[in-house]
């Protein structure tokens, strides 16, 4: 009994001394068995182990900023000992106690139940749960290492039902802004430009804590723009590439709406508009960070307007732009080009997940961001969203290059950076004098390294294509380099866009011809759990996509083939290449709800387009 006590204490001591080097340990409350927060003493007064008396966790740890969080920790000196089958022996497992633990305290407070197993630091045994206040499960969450507070709080906020909460939120506030700036006659293709400039200017600490002290419109106008022009040139941007961006935000203090004070009770000044702005939008990119919001509010600004159709511009749900990065199982070390960039979506993803992977390496992501990711665009209206949206994940936005990526200079400079990685969501044609999708497929190909990876997402009309130029387009990315796989993606994942091309995205390899004998996957990918609401969009509602996700990964990095899902075939370019044209349907899914739902369909789709 004394031997055992004294491995615990082992383990106790691991766990004390990695808070107590914590950068955030003053920031702590650190308690050993007992608390003197009166909450806390009164939750676990019945909280034993042994079923009667008080329960007396190893440490009991509460943030003094996050008052609704207490992380509590178990230890145990054997490994063996780190979690029982069923979670039911509290005195003997680890995981087991402090679960307990947590689903007393969880009655008022969300609750980190951390447990740690073993007596050497090199080998110990660590898990996390979180359980929300109120709720009577809790989740893994982590990893199985001893990590920071820091770590720990930035975690929790990246916790996905929380963060798709503050995403409703945002979308919400989308609509809110949009009717504003509609009001004060703000341009659609201006009000993105507004939003990036504000966002700019904010994080010039000087402008932050001063423009609301400015006496009136025309002077916040004038300072905010001016502000704008000194954080690009903060940046290293050349001056040719900066006054091109001015170009598009000096509206931002000519602007009746925004210069002049006429008081209206149901407008906003631009003073009120910065302080909604700071703190929507702002605070939602302060916490979920590597997130293309600009995006999302390009989206919901040309909701009603032809802009962006009659460009051919479809931007990228943002859930795909990182299954894209997922598809390549993208690394650190990979250099990336987007030759379609938008607002930077693809980018800004895998910035996210290439920094994920650096761990904690800070001379790697200064790296990530300055030298391994690069954009072109084309259209002039998308170039400073683009910029302003790397700015505002940290670096990056001098490696967006404004002309067209059929530029052989742009080519030749661009091939010179080595991508490894190609995404594009390329313009849809539209027009018959248009450019051909495959072409912008082939572009990016052509500046990749040797078995480098291009992932594209297409009008699936691109992978049914049997003549003419798109046939020929398809013969010549065959000769060139392979297709490795086609994904049948939701029918409405751009309804948010009030756009609906039926969609697939296509994987390519670089510069290996595609060998005749090898079987393409394809993946039958069209229900990613998101659904539709009226006044909201298309969403994940519901918390399905991630489990969604994986499966459809499985599926592809083992090549395999499951009814309903996926099949593998040899194909060609008279081929079709979608998952429809070969998998076999399972009927079995199949009942009398789905024969009369889709009767509605057909009589509401009839009625609609009665002649």
């Amino acid at each position: 009994m004394i031997s055992k006590k004294l491995n615990e204490r082992c383990t106790e001591d691991i766990v004390r001394e990695h808070f107590k080097k914590d950068g955030l340990f003053s920031n702590l409350i650190f308690e050993e068995q007992t608390s003197n927060i009166p909450k806390i003493d009164k939750l676990l007064k019945n909280a034993s182990k042994k079923g009667t008396g008080r329960g007396m966790p190893e440490f009991i740890i509460s943030v003094k900023d996050e008052s609704d969080l207490i992380i509590v920790v178990e230890c145990k000196a054997d490994i063996l000992k780190h979690e029982s089958k069923n979670r039911d022996q509290y005195a003997d497992y680890a995981v087991d106690g402090a679960l307990l633990y947590s689903s007393y305290l969880s009655k008022e407070c969300n609750v980190l139940s951390l447990a740690v197993s073993g007596i050497e630091k090199k080998n110990i045994k660590v898990s996390y749960f979180l359980q929300k206040c109120g709720e009577t499960k809790s989740d893994r969450i982590f990893g199985n290492r001893l990590i920071s507070i820091d770590d720990i709080l930035s975690g929790l906020r990246q916790d996905t039902a929380k963060k798709n909460e503050k995403y409703e939120n945002l979308l919400d506030y989308s609509k809110e802004l949009n009717q504003q700036l509609h009001k004060l006659k703000i341009k659609e293709d201006k009000r993105s430009l507004l939003v990036s400039g504000v966002l700019i200017a904010l994080d010039n600490t000087d402008f932050y804590r001063s423009y609301i002290a400015l006496a009136n419109n025309k002077m916040i106008a004038e300072t905010l723009v001016n502000t704008i022009r000194q954080q690009l040139e903060n940046e290293d941007l050349q001056g040719k590439k900066i006054d091109k961006l001015m170009q598009n935000y000096s509206f931002i203090n000519t602007h009746p709406s925004l210069v002049e004070c006429k008081k209206n009770i149901n407008l906003k000044d631009l003073k009120e508009l910065i302080d909604d702005i700071d703190e929507n939008i702002n605070g939602y990119v302060r916490t979920y960070k590597y997130y293309d919001v600009l995006g999302q509010f390009y989206i919901e600004f040309l909701r009603y307007s032809n802009a962006d159709k009659g460009l051919g511009i479809v931007l990228t749900p943002p859930h795909i732009t990182e299954f894209f990065c997922d598809i390549v199982d993208i690394k650190s070390d990979d250099v990336v080009l987007d030759n379609c960039t938008g607002t930077g979506g693809f980018l800004v993803s895998a910035m996210k997940k290439m920094i994920q992977k650096c761990a904690g390496d800070n001379k790697q992501e200064k790296h990530i961001k300055q030298h391994q990711l690069y954009g072109i665009e084309y259209q002039p209206e998308m170039y400073p969203l683009a910029v302003s949206n790397m700015f505002l994940h940290g670096d990056g936005k001098s490696n967006i290059i404004s002309g067209s990526c059929f530029d052989e200079s742009i080519i030749e400079l661009v091939k010179n950076k080595k991508p490894t990685i190609g995404f594009l969501n390329p313009p849809y044609k539209s027009e018959s004098d248009d450019i051909e999708e495959f072409e912008f497929i082939l572009n990016s190909l052509d500046c990749l390294q040797k078995h480098g990876k291009c992932v594209a997402i297409v009008p699936m009309s691109c992978a049914l294509a049997q003549s003419g130029e798109r046939l020929r387009l398809k013969e010549q990315l065959l000769t060139k380099h392979t297709l490795k796989a086609v994904f049948s993606m939701p029918n409405e994942l751009f309804h948010n866009s009030k756009v609906s091309p039926p969609t697939c995205i296509m994987v390519f390899e670089a510069h290996i011809p595609h060998p005749e004998r090898n079987k393409v996957f394809f993946g039958y990918f069209k229900n990613d759990g998101f659904d539709k609401r009226k006044t909201k969009g298309r969403f994940d509602y519901n918390n399905k996509w991630g489990d969604i996700k994986d499966n459809w990964l499985n599926l592809y990095a083992n090549n395999e083939a499951k009814t309903g899902l996926s099949i593998t075939q040899k194909v060609s370019a008279n081929d079709e290449w979608c998952a429809e044209a070969y998998m076999e349907t399972d009927y079995s899914t199949l009942n009398q709800d789905d024969f009369k739902n889709e009767l509605k369909k057909y009589i509401a789709f009839d009625v609609l387009n009665y002649d």
